[in-house]
């Protein structure tokens, strides 16, 4: 039988970033004769009613065998899967991967090593009161300089570092009514991280960053990258650490520990694949594709 998929991004974000990630698995797929179309989210709507789920917009006569889902878009990768159609990577792994919050949540209840972290109390809206006193127990666990994370962000932009108790009462004023964290800073790690790029039980690529003016190594904001060869531990934690979200892929970042031992940063469930294959020489979408064909054939 002869495979048809789908790859959906998303069609609001500006920039071609998101429609690369998606040609660039359509090329794997046509490698192995998969016939794939890519739409965007907005083409693709999902409608309820009293006795049905189905979808409006292109495409919608002809559903698929799989979906590759490049976007963040929960409810429409939802809507897809309560139609039958088989999405990597799924709407709760997604959503477990944008919520920085749950994925330590699940991290730490699999024992895997993450950065000390207090989760901020949730505010529906911005008090009169500044909230630092809340703050008081995490800031003697964690101490300064400390890290301030948003539960949803990319690229590195949602993540601040603070060193004192003024900048730390600045920050938590400017973000009262968005779920945040406060974790310890890897001063270990700064400016350095790695990046291994995980599909089902192995790690296909891997690249280590640094920045020589920034905290953060993304490359998005600047940072450098080099092929890398992970160690055997590091290679089953960032393994353990998709499985403990359910990825199917994902790019996950480790930091550099005080002992040199890895700390998990975050997972990355839709992690772009032409930087790893601009520094590795290895394209990960053709690793995707075989992980697909053996999962739904």
């Amino acid at each position: 039988m002869k495979l048809n998929g789908w790859i959906i991004y998303n069609g609001y974000l500006p920039g071609n970033k998101f429609l690369d990630f998606a040609e660039w698995i359509q090329q794997a797929a046509a490698k192995q004769r998969i016939d794939t179309n890519i739409y965007k989210n907005n083409e693709l709507l999902g409608l309820l009613t009293s006795g049905s789920v189905n979808l409006l917009g292109t495409g919608r006569d002809r559903l698929p065998d799989f979906v590759v889902f490049a976007d963040k878009d929960t409810y429409l990768a939802k809507q897809l899967e309560l139609l039958g159609i088989r999405v990597f990577n799924s709407s709760e792994t997604i959503a477990l991967s944008d919520d920085k919050i749950a994925s330590y949540q699940s991290l730490a209840l699999n024992h895997l090593p993450v950065p000390k972290t207090v989760i901020a109390p949730k505010s529906f809206h911005k008090t009169t009161k500044n909230p630092i006193d809340d703050y008081q127990e995490a800031i003697n666990i964690l101490g300064f300089p400390m890290i301030i994370k948003e539960a949803f962000g990319s690229f590195g932009e949602q993540v601040h570092l603070v060193d004192t108790r003024d900048e730390l009462a600045e920050k938590i004023r400017q973000l009262q009514s968005r779920p945040f964290m406060v974790q310890e800073f890897i001063s270990s790690s700064y400016g350095k991280d790695k990046r291994l790029h995980v599909v089902g039980d192995e790690v296909v690529a891997a690249m280590s960053r640094h920045s020589e003016n920034d905290f953060r190594a993304n490359v998005t904001a600047g940072g450098k990258m080099q092929a890398y060869h992970p160690s055997s531990g590091e290679k089953r934690i960032a393994v353990t650490a998709a499985k403990a979200i359910g990825a199917d892929f994902a790019g996950v970042d480790l930091l550099i520990g005080s002992d040199n031992s890895p700390v998990i940063c975050e997972i990355n469930s839709n992690a772009h694949i032409r930087n790893m294959f601009d520094c590795t020489g290895i394209n990960v979408a053709d690793f995707i594709i075989d992980y697909i064909k053996n999962e739904i054939q």
